[in-house]
């Protein structure tokens, strides 16, 4: 049997113990996953520093080095995740009623694990401990592929979580890690149809396709983040630009970040000046269409089929529409379905815009950051899906279960 085959294998037989354990004992378990990771943030950091230096040296884009760094900051981000993922409700078990016959048959519904999840990312170190940590309280197990950029980091973020499972006496399989990260090994992976009940791809459009067209097991894709804000001819002026700073500029390599900004001509006058003056002082690349670009000093005019482009640095493209409806026009064109944000003091555009724009998250007056499971009160988040099948936006607990019919009957048979 192939180490692959192994891996798998275990996982599965190890999730079946998870899925009827208690809630209290899943917190139990969590609670001592983020003491471990916070106890053991030097040591974390210590490999970390080793990989970033590697990356930089291997000639890494700043949007990756940003995502394979860890802080401090963001290994406590790490543990105070798992601590909220602790405070929500245990999706697994819960029951809802769907219909009595008239045989008296009582039709229920019931939440399940999926199974086994496979996370196969880049460089993203702290996918380890969400995907382990949310993976667990759902009742999956887990199989996570890191990239190579990161594999140390999560090798030793993995094999705290994995600690912790010994000392609770459950099979360290439930988050298992795949130790090479050869592509073949992870072709392997993907043919895995017996074991592994889904995969979800974190990193570059490349990753995504690459696992997308090749994976013999359903795949829950988490396509690239290309995020517009819309300022329309009622926007408070200064909101918009404050929402735009933190979407552009608070951090850059995020799929949440914007890239795109779209303004009503009934505005841009007064509008895009201060735009120009932010970017210059902030250092931020400006693609602009003829009508926005007059209002930039040193403007990258792009043609209409140019837009739509992931920058993930500071780079934004920029947009004049005569009404609401070419906005609206525009983010369909060019939009990815995560995050769209409109600026507006009109209730009824407000609504409008919500109901007609398809993405997995739509923010009123608000940051295109806020879509990001941690400010939605979910906990940590496992990825954001930008398809439907059978998540949407940010996946937490409930996005790791499915639902199965639980039928109560007293003897009834079918006539």
């Amino acid at each position: 049997m192939s180490l692959i085959t192994q891996i798998a294998k275990d996982t599965a037989n190890a999730a079946k113990t998870l899925a009827i354990l208690d809630e209290a004992t899943k917190n139990k378990v969590l609670a001592d996953m983020a003491s471990a990771i916070r106890n053991n943030q030097a040591d974390i950091i210590e490999v970390n520093i080793k990989e970033v230096a590697e990356g930089k040296k291997n000639g890494l884009d700043d949007a990756m080095i940003d995502r394979l760094t860890l802080t401090p900051a963001r290994i406590e981000d790490m543990a105070a995740g798992i601590e909220t993922i602790i405070e929500l409700a245990d999706p697994v078990g819960q029951e809802r009623s769907i219909t009595k016959r008239d045989n008296g048959l009582e039709i229920n519904k019931m939440r399940v694990p999926l199974g086994v999840v496979c996370m196969i990312y880049e460089a993203r170190p702290n996918v380890t401990a969400d995907a382990g940590a949310l993976c667990f309280k759902s009742g999956n197990g887990v199989i996570l592929r890191g990239g190579k950029e990161a594999l140390q980091t999560s090798l030793a973020i993995a094999g705290l979580l994995q600690q912790v499972l010994r000392e609770h006496k459950l099979p360290e399989a439930l988050i298992s890690v795949i130790p090479d990260p050869d592509r073949a090994l992870m072709q392997e992976l993907m043919e895995q149809t017996d074991t592994i009940d889904v995969i979800i791809p974190r990193g570059g459009e490349g990753l995504i396709r690459y696992v997308t067209d090749n994976s013999k097991v359903p795949v829950i894709q988490h396509f690239k983040g290309v995020c517009h804000l819309y300022v329309d001819k009622e926007a408070d002026l200064d909101m918009a630009m404050a929402l735009l700073i933190n979407g552009k500029t608070q951090r850059t390599g995020v799929c949440n970040a914007l890239e795109g900004l779209v303004v009503h001509e009934a505005v841009a006058g007064d509008f895009l000046p201060q735009v120009n003056k932010m970017c210059q002082e902030k250092g931020v690349i400006v693609h602009a269409d003829k009508a926005a670009a007059r209002f930039f000093d040193n403007a990258d005019v792009i043609g209409d089929d140019e837009f739509g482009e992931e920058y993930l640095g500071l780079e934004i493209a920029i947009r004049v529409v005569k009404d609401y409806d070419a906005a609206l026009a525009h983010i369909h064109e060019f939009g990815s379905h995560h995050t769209e944000v409109i600026c507006t003091a009109n209730n009824d555009t407000a609504k409008h815009f919500q109901r007609a724009v398809d993405a997995s998250a739509v923010m009123i007056n608000a940051s295109s950051r806020f879509n990001d499971g941690s400010q939605l009160g979910l906990g940590a988040e496992i990825g954001i899906a930008t398809t439907k099948l059978h998540a949407y936006g940010p996946m937490g607990l409930e996005s790791l279960t499915t639902e199965k019919y639980v039928v109560n009957g007293t003897g009834q048979v079918r006539e």
